[in-house]
């Protein structure tokens, strides 16, 4: 396995981690539609959310929300149609997306920042 995808599988159980802490119920990691992967798709009471992992070992590059573009957001949308179509046992009020920033220090704990709803 690559260094890159290493940090980004530990991204996502941190990413998984806080959200369930913040009370959300995961329902689905690394689900994989036509045009690419949801990271996580979880529940916040009768919201489906389907969140945006990104994962840095710093911030010399930028912050890790920065990576997600305005395409990257299209691609989201999509990929949640696909996932709702597929579960349609799984009703929800609406549809948000959220994305958890991991920055993993070279020393402590992971730094998580939580942007809800940015779509």
């Amino acid at each position: 396995m690559r260094a890159k995808d290493a940090v980004g599988q530990y991204g996502e159980r941190v990413a998984a981690r806080h959200v369930e802490a913040q009370g959300l119920e995961v329902l689905e990691r690394n689900w994989r539609g036509t045009a690419g992967e949801l990271d996580l798709v979880a529940r916040d009471g009768d919201v489906l959310v389907a969140i945006e992992v990104k994962t840095r070992r710093g911030t010399a590059f930028g912050h890790p929300a920065e990576a997600v573009t305005a395409a990257k957001l299209s691609r989201i949308r999509r990929l949640t149609g696909q996932w709702l179509a597929e579960h349609r046992e799984v009703r929800c009020r609406e549809v948000r997306v959220d994305v958890v920033a991991v920055v993993l220090p070279r020393a402590g704990a992971a730094q998580v920042e939580h942007l809800v709803g940015v779509l």
